[in-house]
């Protein structure tokens, strides 16, 4: 049996493991959104970044990308979304239905965010969050250039997201 992760954020450009299969897919029930305070990979404690998160949200879809794992690479390739995706708790990992473009509904591993944790920060507006983004940097980079790449890898795989677009212009014109 494959095993599918659903991406929805650096995922969709930085795996970091082999991908047999990609697939552009929709997970049902979940809202995308700069959600999550970043302490660790787009932030610090003293100026936290923000990185996208999924919130449950019932009448909502998250468009995004299917991956495939490599056939005999699934329990090393969770270890290290593990060790990557769970690095303070902040996101829960689980299986959920995600449907495929090409009709296929499967089962994949998703990491949705924890509204309880103290790193949640769901309704920012856009404003806000877009100055928070132009200024924090963390152990992985400008938090500038994980919303850029994001953005546009939504845009090069044919996935529209309004709240993306408008914050990678407004950033752009906050950092230029």
């Amino acid at each position: 049996m494959t095993m599918w992760v659903f991406g929805y954020g650096s995922l969709l450009w930085n795996p970091g493991f082999e991908v047999a299969e990609q697939v552009v897919a929709t997970l049902p029930g979940y809202a995308r959104s700069f959600c999550m305070r970043s302490i660790h990979h787009r932030g610090t404690e003293d100026h936290p970044g923000l990185v996208l998160a999924l919130d449950e949200e019932p009448s909502h879809a998250c468009e995004g990308v299917a991956l495939a794992v490599k056939a005999g690479q699934e329990a090393e390739t969770l270890a290290y979304l593990r060790e990557r995706e769970l690095i303070s708790s902040a996101y829960l990992e689980r299986e959920l239905s995600v449907d495929l473009i090409d009709g296929r509904r499967i089962e994949a591993v998703v990491y949705v965010i924890n509204p309880d944790h103290v790193q949640y920060c769901g309704g920012l507006p856009l404003e806000e969050q877009a100055k928070i983004i132009s200024n924090a940097v963390g152990g992985m980079g400008p938090n500038t250039e994980y919303l850029y790449n994001t953005a546009q890898h939504l845009t090069d795989i044919g996935l529209h997201d309004p709240d993306l677009e408008w914050l990678s212009q407004r950033v752009r014109a906050l950092t230029s």
